[in-house]
């Protein structure tokens, strides 16, 4: 599996066009370069940098500086910093390809296992939607407060299709027939998301200024960072104006996987964030409704019959197998989950 990570980012390293004209934009000698997942880690004279490669358009790159902007004026500081260049722009565009330079910060990256990192995670995160709140944008395609619902209904319209796709295969492999055995379940947990979320008051938050953030959308261990027992949040690429209750069923789903769905994990995490951002009761119900999803399970399918994701079979499989064999301690999971909000 590691191997099979590896592989992928250097291929998506090779995309790079490394090249003196870059860096000549800049205010700092390169002294080495090292190749880390997919960005380069830069040594100058003015101390270490990251190199990155962006597949978005500048519209979204100038949405996320102004999201990273907006937190630091509001008192936020540990996030990472566009390096400006010679000529005060955030991007170098260098043979049709758009590349920006941050600040490296300096530190381990969490492990969700470890319940001390799952604390200081959970506070930096309350910390960071508060410096959040009350953010807006021109930027369109990034609000998406009051999607979720719409965005739910289309995913439990498309099971049906990769049903169909998998029934109608003369060869049906291991993939095939296990989602088709499982199918069913977690549609009714889809319906039964869907439900919760219309009766819910999840339009209403929508409306409402402080209950709506920037949103980090992906809180992958590795994009939050211990130092000095504090969480530094990098890589924002994927940010959203949405609910705060949207990241923290991001947050809180992957934390679940790697501790097998304990409720204590989730109790811990809403309390910790509590201590520097406010939930209410109509949150929390929205964000049960969230985490009734099943996100995972959705993406994973999708990625596999749709070819999107250039995996192996044995690697969708082995994931498959993994997901399955966790729906029971999931389900009891949201169990005590809808008991834990009252």
């Amino acid at each position: 599996m590691l191997k099979n990570s590896r592989f992928k980012d250097k291929q998506y390293l090779m995309q790079y066009d490394l090249n003196v004209d870059i860096f000549e934009n800049y205010d700092f000698k390169v002294e080495d370069i090292i190749p880390v997942r997919k960005v380069f880690i830069i040594i100058t004279d003015k101390g270490n940098k990251i190199l990155k490669k962006i597949d978005y358009d500048i519209d979204d790159l100038q949405f996320i500086n102004s999201g990273i902007e907006y937190i630091r004026k509001n008192g936020f500081t540990r996030i990472f910093n566009f390096e400006k260049t010679k000529d005060d722009r955030i991007y170098v565009n260098y043979n049709k390809k758009i590349y920006y330079v941050m600040d490296l910060i300096e530190g381990r990256e969490s492990e969700y296992s470890n319940p001390i990192d799952v604390i200081t995670a959970s506070k930096g995160l309350g910390e960071l939607h508060k410096a959040c709140e009350g953010f807006s944008s021109r930027n369109k395609e990034r609000y998406f407060c009051g999607n979720t619902l719409d965005s739910f209904e289309r995913k439990l319209q498309e099971m049906d299709l990769f049903k169909n796709i998998a029934s109608l295969s003369e060869e049906k492999n291991e993939f095939d027939e296990i989602f088709l055995n499982n199918i069913e379940y977690y549609k009714k947990q889809m319906e039964t998301s869907i439900k919760v979320l219309e009766k819910s008051y999840f339009y209403k938050l929508c409306s409402e200024e402080d209950k709506k953030v920037l949103c980090h959308h992906d809180l992958a261990h590795h994009n939050i960072l211990i130092r000095d027992n504090k969480a530094y949040f990098v890589d924002f690429d994927y940010s959203i104006i949405d609910l705060k209750v949207h990241d923290l069923c991001n947050f809180i789903s992957k934390v679940e996987k790697k501790v097998g769905f304990d409720i204590e994990k989730a109790n811990l995490i809403i309390n910790n964030y509590c201590l520097f951002n406010e939930l209410d009761k109509k949150e929390l119900e929205v964000l049960y409704g969230m985490l009734s999803f099943p996100q995972d399970f959705y993406t994973l399918i999708k990625e596999y019959y749709t070819r999107t994701k250039n995996w192996e079979y044995g690697t969708f499989l082995t994931k498959l197998i993994k997901k399955t064999e966790f729906k029971e301690d999931k389900k009891e999971f949201l169990e005590k989950f809808k008991k834990l909000i009252g």
